[in-house]
Formats: C-alpha cells, sequence, structure tokens
C-alpha cells in the first residue's frame, strides 16, 4: 500500500532515494498520515502542510548529526514517521505511546522537547554556538510557523542571532496560521505576499528577458536587491542580519531539495521563508484548517462530520463562553482578550456579538497580561481568557503590571489539572502554587458547571486581581442556573457531613471526595476559594475531626493544601494534614481518567490514600 514509505525506517533510508522518487514519497506520507490521525486524533492540518519539507530537510541534512529544531510541535507528525517511528503512529498520544510533540526521551532525532510556541529559534541558536565551540562540524536549523513568529521569544532570538557568527538556518513554514487566523501587523506584512503577486511575476518575467545576456542580470539583480524591500518582508528579516531567500513553494519538494543544499553551503544565519497551506492534499482540512488543526478520531472519507459527539454535557470552556456573552451584556466594561487561542478558550460566539470588545492579541502572552493591565487602569474590566500553562509565560506581567498594582483583571484559566493527551507541556500542574503566592490575587477553584459560572461572576465584581481555574472537557453534568448571583467571597461550603475524617477538596477534585466520603463516611468541604482561604471552616472541621485530608489536581507543594497547612500552624491547630495532589513531576500524556487514577486523584485512589494514613 506504500511501496516507498514502508521501507523508510530511518532518514539515512530517505537519503537512499533518488530523487525522482521524492514526489512519490510525500503522496504515500500524506496517505499514512490521515489513515493513522483519521484513528487516533492529534494535530491534524498543520501536519499534512509540513509533508514535502520534511522530507526534503531529511533527504539534505544529515540527521541527526545536524539539528532540526521544530517550533511548537503541530507539525512534526512527518518527521515522527521518517525517523523509525511509523509502526507506532497507532499510540499516538496514548499512555505508554508516541507524545504528541517532540521529546528528546523518544528519539534522538527529537533534538529539542517543546510545546509552547517559539522556542526553536533560540533553541536551535544555542546549539550552532555549542557546534562551533566545540568544534564540531554541523548545521542547525529552525523550522517555526503555526503563529509562532507573532511571539515576541522568536523575535528576541532572531536579534540575538542575527549579531553572532553562526552558521545557522531558520525556515519560516508560512501558512497564514496558527491555531486561530494569524493577527497583527507582521501578519499583514508576511500576507503582502498572499495578496498581490507583483514582485514575483516581476521576478519571474525580468529572469526570462535577462537570462539571455548575463552582465544585464547581474546589474538587475543588484538593482533588486534595493527594491525588493517594497514587495516581500524580506527586508526585516536582513535587518536582524540574516541573508533572506524566497518565498518559495513549501509544497514543491524539487524546489526545496536544491534550495537547501546550496542554503547548506552558505555560512553565518539565513532565512528561508516558505509558503504553505494548512490542511494541504486533504480538502475539507484545506477548507477549514481551524476545524482540522486538532481532531478527535474521524472517518476519512465524512471528515469530522462522522465523528462521534462528545454528549449533551457543555464543556467548561463553553459555560465560561456563555459567561462572558452574558456578562458583557450587563456590563459595558468587559473586554475579551486572548492569546491567539479564540476557539479553545470559547470566545467564537463572543466575537461575534461583540466585534469591538473582543481582543486577539496573536502568541503573546507576556503582552495579553500587560495589554489587560493598561486597559484596567482606564476604566475598563479585563477578562484574559488563557490556558494555565500558557499564564506561566506571562508570570512577571502579571506579578509586576496587573497584582503589584491590584489591578481589577480577571484571568479565566482554561486547561487547569491534567489535560489529557497534550501531555507535560499543556498540564496546567502548577497555578494554584503560582498564583496564591502573589499579594493581591484571588484565586478560585469551581467544582461543577454551575459553580463556575456563579465563581466567574463573582470573581468580576471584585476591584482585584482575580483568577478562575476550570478544567478541560466536561464537569458532572450539574444544572446551570442563568441567573447569576455572587457567592460569598472567601467561604467554602459543607457537601457532606461525616464522621472523624474531614476532606477539603478543591475545584475537580469535590466530586472524587463526595465518592470516597461515602465508603469512609467522611465530611467533605467544597473550598471554592483557595486565597483567600476560608479560616474559620479549615478550623471548625480541624477541631471536630480527627484527621484532615486536602485534595487538589495541582501538584502538592505549595498548593491549595499547603495554604490549609499554614493557616492550621497559624492558628496553632494540631490535627493531622494529609495532603493529596499531583506528584513532584510531569505527568506523561494519556486518558485523563487513567492519568488521575494512577495520581490517586480518583475516588478509589483518594480513599485507598486515606485508608493506608489511618493505618498507618
Amino acid at each position: 500500500m506504500y511501496p516507498l514509505l514502508e521501507n523508510i525506517n530511518s532518514p539515512a533510508d530517505l537519503r537512499q532515494l533518488s530523487r525522482n522518487q521524492l514526489p512519490q514519497l510525500a503522496r504515500e506520507l500524506r496517505e499514512f498520515l490521515v489513515e493513522t490521525v483519521s484513528k487516533t486524533g492529534g494535530h491534524f492540518a498543520s501536519n499534512l502542510g509540513s509533508i514535502e519539507l520534511t522530507v526534503a530537510l531529511h533527504y539534505v541534512f544529515d540527521t541527526p548529526h545536524d539539528r532540526l529544531v521544530w517550533d511548537v510541535g503541530h507539525q512534526t507528525y512527518p518527521h515522527k514517521i521518517l525517523t523509525g517511528r511509523r509502526e507506532q503512529m497507532g499510540s499516538m498520544r496514548q499512555y505508554g505511546g508516541l507524545a504528541g510533540f517532540p521529546k528528546r526521551e523518544e528519539s534522538e532525532y527529537d533534538t529539542f522537547g517543546v510545546g509552547h510556541s517559539s522556542t526553536s529559534i533560540g533553541a536551535a541558536l544555542g546549539m550552532a554556538v555549542a557546534a562551533k565551540t566545540l568544534g564540531v562540524e554541523r548545521k542547525s536549523v529552525a523550522i517555526i510557523g503555526d503563529g509562532a513568529m507573532t511571539a515576541g521569544q522568536a523575535f528576541e532570538a532572531l536579534n540575538n542571532a542575527g549579531a553572532m557568527d553562526t552558521d545557522l538556518l531558520v525556515i519560516l513554514n508560512d501558512n497564514d496560521m496558527s491555531i486561530s487566523p494569524n493577527v497583527g501587523a507582521l501578519n499583514n506584512y508576511l500576507a503582502k505576499l498572499m495578496s498581490g503577486r507583483f514582485y514575483a511575476a516581476m521576478r519571474e518575467g525580468s529572469s526570462k528577458v535577462l537570462g539571455i545576456a548575463p552582465p544585464l542580470k547581474e546589474i538587475a539583480s543588484k538593482v533588486e536587491e534595493h527594491v525588493k524591500g517594497f514587495f516581500t518582508p524580506g527586508t526585516l528579516f536582513e535587518e536582524f542580519g540574516f541573508n533572506y531567500i524566497g518565498p518559495i513553494d513549501g509544497h514543491d519538494v524539487d524546489v526545496l531539495v536544491d534550495t537547501l543544499k546550496n542554503i547548506k553551503s552558505l555560512k553565518g544565519p539565513q532565512f528561508l521563508h516558505i509558503v504553505t497551506k494548512k490542511g494541504q492534499g486533504y480538502k475539507l482540512a484545506e477548507n477549514d484548517p481551524v476545524k482540522y488543526h486538532g481532531v478527535t478520531k474521524f472517518d476519512p472519507a465524512n471528515g469530522l462530520a462522522g465523528a462521534k459527539s462528545g454528549g449533551g454535557k457543555p464543556q467548561y470552556t463553553q459555560v465560561f463562553g456563555d459567561w462572558l456573552c452574558d456578562m458583557a451584556k450587563l456590563d459595558k466594561r468587559l473586554v475579551g482578550i486572548t492569546p491567539a487561542m479564540r476557539e479553545g478558550s470559547g470566545m467564537v460566539r463572543f466575537e461575534k456579538e461583540h466585534p469591538d470588545r473582543y481582543y486577539d492579541v496573536a502568541i503573546a502572552e507576556q503582552h495579553a497580561v500587560t495589554f489587560a493591565g493598561g486597559m484596567a487602569c482606564d476604566g475598563l474590566k479585563p477578562v484574559v481568557a488563557i490556558y494555565s500553562t500558557f499564564l506561566q509565560r506571562g508570570y512577571d506581567q502579571l506579578i509586576h503590571d496587573v497584582a503589584l498594582q491590584n489591578l481589577p483583571v480577571m484571568f479565566a484559566l482554561d486547561r487547569a489539572g491534567l489535560v489529557g493527551a497534550d501531555g507535560p507541556t499543556h498540564a496546567g500542574a502548577f497555578d494554584l502554587s503560582f498564583l496564591r503566592c502573589i499579594p493581591n490575587m484571588t484565586v478560585i477553584a469551581p467544582s461543577d458547571e454551575n459553580e463556575c459560572r456563579q465563581l466567574l461572576y463573582t470573581a468580576f465584581q471584585l476591584d482585584s486581581p482575580t483568577a478562575v481555574r476550570y478544567p478541560r472537557g466536561t464537569g458532572p453534568g450539574v444544572e446551570i442556573q442563568q441567573q447569576m448571583a455572587a457567592l460569598p467571597v472567601g467561604k467554602g461550603v459543607v457537601r457532606r457531613q461525616g464522621g472523624k475524617i474531614a476532606i477539603l477538596a478543591f475545584g475537580s477534585m469535590v466530586r472524587p471526595a463526595l465518592a470516597a466520603a461515602e465508603a469512609l463516611d467522611a465530611t467533605v468541604a467544597d473550598m471554592r476559594f483557595v486565597k483567600p482561604l476560608d479560616m474559620e471552616l479549615v478550623r471548625t472541621l480541624a477541631e471536630s475531626h480527627e484527621l484532615i485530608v486536602t485534595v487538589e489536581e495541582n501538584v502538592v507543594m505549595g498548593g491549595a493544601g499547603s495554604a490549609c497547612l499554614e493557616a492550621m500552624q497559624e492558628m496553632w491547630l494540631s490535627t493531622p494534614v494529609l495532603q493529596l495532589g499531583l506528584p513532584d513531576d510531569y505527568v506523561e500524556h494519556g486518558d485523563p481518567a487513567l492519568l488521575l487514577s494512577k495520581c490517586g486523584l480518583d475516588a478509589a485512589g483518594i480513599e485507598a490514600s486515606i485508608r493506608q494514613r489511618l493505618a498507618g
């Protein structure tokens, strides 16, 4: 079925092919990718767009000796297939299987672990400097795309690299997309290429005419260097100190191979601009690359139209999106901000209903936070919708630009806790720890869909920085009350009255704690607030029970359980405490229920840990 691909077990095998076999290999690779991802789910459209580039890179460069550093990792499935992992593609993003992103422990061809955007240029530069320092003849290549060039870190690395005498190649895979459509001045600059073909036509026509007169062609090429900045983005990158080449067709494997071979012999910083189409070769993905960016299992013949529905329960993301629209109708000061995650954060409806109050700042989490702070200074009430893991990138701005000035910026933290198939790079395992130590912050963890809606409303009423964190996927399925009412700040509620054991549960852990409590006859408190903590409730439960158990979907170190211990110490309470939460490790990818079970954070695990403590 795949006569060429089935014989490629490493890039060394690929390099044994003749040039005229490469287009056929690319076709087989594309068919195989559709077949496998349709069975496992995963990132899809961006991988379809990077196939010819991947084939050309491994054909020209001596990998793994030469270093390929992929940005984000959304486009590395073809790379995995060609580097000895073809037979494992059926395990993609499953527990014990292939990771959905490059991972150093998985393969020597994965030179740098990624998952967040805009790191490739800096990492590849570091590798280029290491090679030069150690006297090793080696090429370093950064492949950046899917909107990663809109982040400041990429430009910090470009600025550094352009001033260094290193052999670094940066390849911009320009598909005009991130996850949501790209925004911003840089994207508009690059988009000139797509909106007008004057420069391309000029080059093609002049080459034909001047080709018969080499001296004239040389003069024309020098003139071209002075005028091409009016028509291409080349001058931008040349100002950073790079030799700009392109743009070229990223789906023409012959052109890619020739160009890469030429660049390989060049010294100093090189910048290759290729233009690709996200979803290339699969019409449904070409027509809707946002929808097909990340997919569940589907029938290739019908696309996602044939995929199974997620069921009747709304996801927390939808709960937030509905609240945002409803809240915007009640308060004209509300504005919504997202760092390039309109769909993922549930803001599609908000953008349609309130386009003048919706701001996508591109992949720029640091800027998103400071931008919100500026808005809050002058009377607006910003809501920053951001994944827990991505807020880590804006931590300094959160402290200095928002919390220090006690500005009323609200953070809606999606994907808090474990996220499943995306693995440790996307897990929101640390936010309770890194948020509760910041002065002026209010940190809230709702336990179900309705509590999420009401606590979002509560947080918005505060005139200070707040964060409401909620998990990926659906909740327990409680009825959502459309009428919104503010809940008492810093107050929890007892959900079950029991005997000698009191479980202080936070957020998503309330439901499994209640199930465990039935077998243990334990009291369960839905704490709701991590900061301010309900000190009165902690005291009452500690004085009336023989064991306090804290449960959170956050690392134990410095988290909600630590807050309870600090409170008890402050109140001179000596009741024994058992802290349950995520381990001091990075939890791998896999089914969320399985991962929670392995971490002891399902009902059975909570019960077992408590019984073990009682027995000890």
